[in-house]
């Protein structure tokens, strides 16, 4: 089963990147070691503070990488007009770990398209690994200038940004205080999840033109997306930290994988602290997350089960068998069977399909 998962990681890393080629991504490479001080001062943009560190040439002190963005934006181009598409396959060290890792950034003189690409990329990089997907999808700088009129201080906004992300309301109403801008702001955060629907109805609390402003960015990214709702949808409890992300957010999951396998988002705030003057989005997939899908897949007996009464067509029955079996295996009954597990379900009986 081991070698069978490492061919199947093979196979979505060769997917990727064959992905990311077409829309003028280049690989990086980076070495295995990076100097300590790159990650100490930037410690709170790391997903882990545990780092392995080692006593280098000369006698600097040096880290077994942690992560590849600081690195890719550390040694990003800052020309105007020009912008660095770069995609890796890289192994990181966590917690003692080593985690395989992929992704991309996109770091320069970024506009609106570039920032609409990484997203939908996103997605499609989640349709490559398996379906169902959802991209749940925020805005920091909405996010941010909403706790800053709510008037919190910033331990605060910290401790509603946990708040919001652990979808905790009862402690969020706390920290406003009982000030009723604060708590119909915050709430309708909370609870706005969806498509635009949900948008609009946070644009009613709005109140500055900070939060306006962010509002417009969210808003012309969401008409680039139209029409995917069903996959991509609005989720303000998607947060990290304030003080590296400034524009859009997103964490992707794929079912049967109980924690995001892909999270990224807009962190010219990180740019900035590092002395660039550019701006970068970009996200990263944890392939080590697909072992847990991989596995829970082959121990099903069967991809896709078609039940059916007896009413149904044949010649209709026979056209659905074999589409079904474009995509994997397929089975066909009449009833349940027992002891034979499936990942998806064509009910066709009393002539409906679901």
């Amino acid at each position: 089963m081991t070698e069978q998962i490492w061919k199947n990681e093979e196979r979505a890393v060769f997917a990727l990147r064959s992905l990311y080629r077409r829309y003028g991504y280049a690989p990086y490479k980076m070495s295995r070691f990076e100097e300590y001080e790159l990650y100490v001062r930037n410690k709170d943009f790391l997903v882990s503070d545990q780092i392995i560190t080692f006593s280098g040439s000369g006698g600097r002190l040096m880290a077994l990488k942690p992560d590849v963005t600081l690195s890719i934006v550390k040694n990003a181009p800052e020309t105007p007009g020009v912008v660095q598409k770069a995609y890796y396959n890289e192994n990181v060290y966590r917690d003692y770990r080593e985690i395989m890792q992929a992704g991309l950034e996109c770091v320069g003189d970024l506009g609106e398209y570039e920032i609409a690409e990484v997203v939908l990329l996103a997605a499609e990089s989640l349709a490559l690994l398996g379906e169902p997907y959802v991209l749940n999808l925020s805005h920091m700088g909405l996010v941010g200038a909403m706790l800053r009129s709510s008037g919190l201080s910033g331990k605060q906004q910290r401790q509603a940004m946990a708040c919001l992300r652990r979808k905790n309301r009862h402690e969020l109403e706390g920290l406003c205080g009982g000030n009723p801008l604060a708590v119909s702001k915050l709430s309708t955060l909370l609870t706005c999840r969806g498509g635009m629907e949900a948008l609009k109805r946070v644009e009613a609390v709005l109140t500055t033109e900070g939060e306006r402003q962010a509002m417009a960015e969210l808003r012309a990214l969401w008409a680039i997306l139209e029409g995917r709702e069903n996959a991509i949808r609005l989720d303000f409890s998607v947060g990290s930290d304030l003080g590296y992300y400034s524009g859009v957010v997103f964490r992707g999951y794929l079912a049967g994988v109980p924690e995001s396998v892909l999270s990224g988002g807009q962190y010219d705030a990180l740019a900035r602290k590092m002395g660039k003057r550019c701006r970068a989005i970009g996200f990263a997939i944890y392939l080590d997350l697909l072992q847990e899908l991989h596995q829970q897949e082959n121990m099903l007996d069967v991809d896709t089960l078609i039940l059916h009464d007896g009413s149904v067509d044949t010649c209709a029955l026979i056209a659905a068998a074999q589409e079904a079996a474009k995509k994997g295996s397929v089975l066909v009954a009449r009833e349940t069977p027992r002891e034979r597990r499936w990942k998806h379900l064509v009910d066709l009986r009393n002539g409906e399909g679901r």
